[in-house]
């Protein structure tokens, strides 16, 4: 059998016939001009209303993390500002109403893609309604899954999560991306569903073969005959809300949130709090720097659901590789490794002075367990710069994320400073192995199962026990069912993820006791590579 090998995201293994995605839609044309530019205009805002109506008709059909993602996919379809932004194309361009909406949605991914890390990784999503809507202006069908008539293998250049969240597990065998990597949409709605699935491999598409062997477990993608097998598939676990192992060793599980629909997502999902709030939703789309009083209303609306409970707020995560219009440009080589996160406050502590103000005072309003921590700290100077100035605005417990390497060697030092700390794995793999979180050629060095990134974990876990403070992760590695115990093993003691992943996590942890997971943990960190420090058979 001729082989291919991606990043096994999902476990399980399955074989059967190939049904393809179809491809995005072309480029639309900027001409000619419509004759009429407004009833041109006219005819985007009714194209995104059909196709919100189609995503909520979806939503209603289904439940669970399919019914959160695809109501959270229609809202983006109606998005106001999505709709104006490409009528006005088209009254002061001329553009014809297709075009609008690609430009239009254009920007707005740009904006995404500039912002990095989870924002970026909505590009997807936006991509998927610019299709959609129009699909529904030129009165074609959308690209998309096809409709599946039996068992097959679903192989496509990436998947929209809106496509992933409808995907039926009793058609679909397994999921084969040639993009998308171990922290994408794909890979956590796929575990979430039970569906083996293996992302960024490439040349899959190329494959001219009437079947394929997929491998969740190992990452490898073979050609078959055909025939149909599921064997080892995941399973949709039950779980009952609270964070523990099975002998009652708590784990606590939390949310990472963007919005205040996400925060919605998250709360209906049973998370026990919010361990990653992004607060630059607040930010992007500002000419100005918003008001204090305006953050401190957007912050509230996302503290709301989680009046009681715990929140941890990160403060902006920005500089010139996530651009803001209101913060001077600067021209550097490399932005990822210039001044971003903590660093743009040094330049500008009244700007992170009025976000914790707002972030206080949002607390105060909702009744939220509300903590804080910094983005990009590398030293324990930073720290303690920080620290500071959180405890200055009222803030009683304050935290950093670990998310540069310098950091995690530094994590005794630095939770000297603070009173706890979040690992970032999303940013601490790409910086430890020189990869782009994005890319999808470099996606295997960004596997959280990889052992010099799990290394650094443990060092970290085992600074913040030695100090008895608590340790979290906030990255997508959280959302690993098979990973979590490895984490809680280390000594981790919390674990924020997307909200879709929280029931099989919360299963998968409440199906093994502290010493299993300690076992667990040492089998890999001894390993050589993250193949084998999968468990066999997970």
């Amino acid at each position: 059998m001729t082989g291919l090998r991606g990043v096994g995201v999902s476990p399980g293994r399955a074989r059967g016939p190939v049904a393809v995605v179809a491809a995005d839609l072309p480029e639309p044309a900027s001409g000619p001009a419509p004759g009429d530019l407004a009833a041109e205009a006219g005819r985007i805002g009714p194209a995104a209303a059909k196709v919100a109506a189609r995503l909520s008709d979806r939503a209603r059909s289904v439940s669970g993390d399919a019914r959160s993602v695809l109501a959270t996919t229609a809202a983006m379809a109606e998005d106001p500002a999505l709709v104006q932004a490409a009528e006005r194309l088209v009254t002061e361009r001329g553009l014809p109403a297709p075009r609008a909406v690609w430009e239009a949605a254009g920007q707005f991914i740009a904006a995404l893609r500039g912002a990095g890390g989870y924002l970026a990784e909505r590009v997807r999503d936006v991509a998927d309604v610019r299709d959609r809507i129009i699909a529904e202006l030129l009165g074609v069908t959308p690209p998309g899954v096809p409709e599946l008539t039996a068992p097959s293998v679903l192989v496509a250049r990436d998947l929209a999560p809106a496509d992933t969240a409808g995907l039926d597990p009793t058609l679909v065998l397994a999921l084969v991306t040639e993009e998308g990597g171990p922290t994408s949409h794909t890979a956590i709605l796929a575990r979430a569903l039970g569906i083996p699935a293996v992302v960024a491999c490439a040349g899959v598409l190329g494959l001219d073969a009437p079947g394929l062997a997929v491998d969740g477990n190992a990452g490898t993608v073979d050609i078959s005959d055909g025939t149909v097998r599921a064997a080892g598939r995941g399973s949709r676990q039950q779980w009952d809300g609270v964070g523990r192992l099975a002998d009652g060793h708590p784990i606590k599980l939390l949310a990472n949130v963007g919005s205040a629909a996400d925060a919605h997502a998250a709360a209906a999902a049973g998370a026990e709090g919010i361990g990653l709030f992004r607060t630059e939703f607040c930010y992007l789309a500002a000419t100005d720097e918003p008001t204090v009083a305006a953050q401190r209303a957007a912050y509230a609306a996302v503290l709301a659901p989680f009046a009681g409970k715990p929140v941890v707020v990160r403060t902006l995560d920005a500089g010139s590789d996530k651009p803001l219009a209101f913060l001077p440009a600067t021209d550097e080589p490399n932005p990822a490794l210039g001044v971003r996160g903590l660093r743009v406050a040094f330049q500008r502590p009244d700007l992170i002075d009025r976000q914790l103000a707002a972030v206080a005072a949002a607390a105060a309003d909702t009744g939220a367990e509300v903590s804080v921590m910094a983005p990009m700290v590398a030293t324990a100077a930073e720290a303690r710069w920080f620290a500071e100035r959180a405890r200055h605005a009222g803030i009683a417990r304050i935290g950093v994320m670990i998310e540069v390497p310098a950091a995690a060697l530094a994590a005794t030092e630095i939770l000297a400073a603070v009173d706890f700390v979040s690992i970032g794995t999303n940013d601490l793999a790409q910086y430890v192995f020189a990869a782009d979180r994005q890319l999808g050629a470099v996606a295997a060095l960004n596997d959280p199962w990889q052992p010099a990134l799990l290394r650094l974990v443990a060092m970290v876990a085992e600074a913040a026990a030695k100090a008895g403070k608590p340790a979290g992760v906030c990255g997508e590695a959280a959302a690993d069912p098979a990973l979590a115990p490895v984490l809680a093993g280390l000594g981790l003691t919390s674990l924020s993820m997307n909200p879709v992943a929280l029931p099989p996590v919360g299963a998968a942890l409440a199906g093994v006791d502290l010493n299993a997971c300690r076992d667990r943990a040492k089998a890999a960190l001894a390993a050589t590579d993250p193949e084998t420090a999968r468990p066999q058979g997970e």
